[in-house]
């Protein structure tokens, strides 16, 4: 069995952060999310994994390497633009031959991992296996309407009026009779081949297409909000390890990580969190669910709920939370200027100023 990994994609909701970045590199817990998926698929028995990338292709190389580091065998295949999921298999058809594979979206998490479910499927072995949780807004992903029995009756692409609140979550599980599937449909009115219409296609075909609904936490990291909570859940594992300096001025409470070659001066930091190797705080509070990644540096400042990416600095300005800063960013105060009130007013106006 082998596994497909999309790296591709420009990420529009995590913009700016994906003008000059892969969002598949964003940091969890200062660790890129696609490294758990990667991780996830070795854990799973997994070696040959092929990698669809696409405008980031070099950020991603130059991060996953030939996939040693996993326990994998990395083969990279160049999307020239996104063009849908279904799309991606397509171009992948020699690198899969006529093996089993699960294609996973590089930008999603699973914190239960795939082992169990790649086990499933290994056993029973369906011609295809997608996985579904309960959303409260599907209208932003591909939904599943299933009869009584739990059967697939059918898919939809981000419909209007959704059928279900189940919505597919991005691991898909295939044999070789998908193939035929991508090859038989049309692009979509995004201008996409869907991989739900793919499914779709083998559905009516009567395929042997089964349903796993997971139960476990599970998250699309396309945007700032999910990428926060994931950093949340990650940090709520956390195991106290303090390989840095934090000097007697100092204070770390809980579940907190400080890297090696880290400084903590002066501070006070509430896990779960995590302060990544080279980074130094000083006359700060780092709060819980933050993670600063390396080289960075925080001084009399307030940090909570929020992602720092590597070589970044925030002096002097005051409490910054729920927020994703990223690479060689430099957080200051605004120089003080006189206030003033500029107005333009009509004839018999009144206007209250707060002074």
């Amino acid at each position: 069995m082998k596994a497909l990994v999309l790296s591709g994609g420009a990420g529009t909701r995590l913009r700016p952060i994906t003008h000059t970045s892969a969002k598949q590199l964003v940091p969890v817990a200062n660790k890129p999310v696609l490294f758990y998926g990667l991780e996830s698929i070795a854990s799973a028995g997994i070696t040959e994994v092929g990698v669809i990338v696409g405008d980031t292709a070099a950020e991603i190389q130059e991060a996953v390497g030939d996939g040693s580091k996993f326990g994998l065998e990395i083969t990279y295949i160049p999307q020239e633009r996104p063009l849908g999921l279904a799309h991606a298999v397509i171009i992948a058809r020699d690198f899969l031959g006529d093996d089993d594979f699960v294609m996973y979206l590089g930008d999603n998490f699973i914190v239960s991992g795939i082992a169990d479910l790649v086990e499933e499927f290994r056993g029973s072995r369906p011609d295809a296996q997608i996985l579904l949780t309960h959303v409260q807004d599907p209208r932003s992903f591909g939904v599943a309407e299933l009869d009584d029995d739990g059967q697939v009756l059918g898919l939809e692409e981000k419909p209007e009026h959704p059928k279900s609140d189940l919505a597919l979550v991005g691991v898909y599980l295939f044999t070789p009779v998908i193939h035929d599937a991508v090859r038989s449909i049309t692009p979509s009115w995004r201008g996409e081949l869907e991989i739900t219409h793919a499914i779709q296609h083998l559905i009516d075909a009567r395929a042997d297409v089964r349903c796993t609904v997971i139960q476990g936490y599970w998250k699309d990291t396309g945007n700032v909000a999910d990428m926060l909570e994931v950093n949340r859940t990650v940090l709520e594992s956390l195991s106290r390890r303090i390989d840095g300096e934090v000097d007697e001025a100092s204070e770390a409470v809980g579940r907190v990580v400080v890297e090696e070659g880290a400084r903590v001066v002066n501070s006070r930091i509430v896990g779960p969190a995590v302060v990544g190797a080279g980074t130094l705080v000083e006359d700060s509070f780092v709060g819980p669910f933050t993670s600063v990644a390396e080289n960075c540096r925080v001084i009399d400042s307030e940090l909570e709920f929020s992602i720092v990416l590597r070589d970044s600095t925030l002096h002097g300005v005051g409490r910054i939370e729920s927020s994703l800063i990223g690479r060689h960013v430099e957080v200051t105060p605004a120089p003080s200027v006189p206030s003033a009130h500029h107005l333009v007013l009509g004839d018999h106006s009144k206007v209250q100023i707060h002074t």
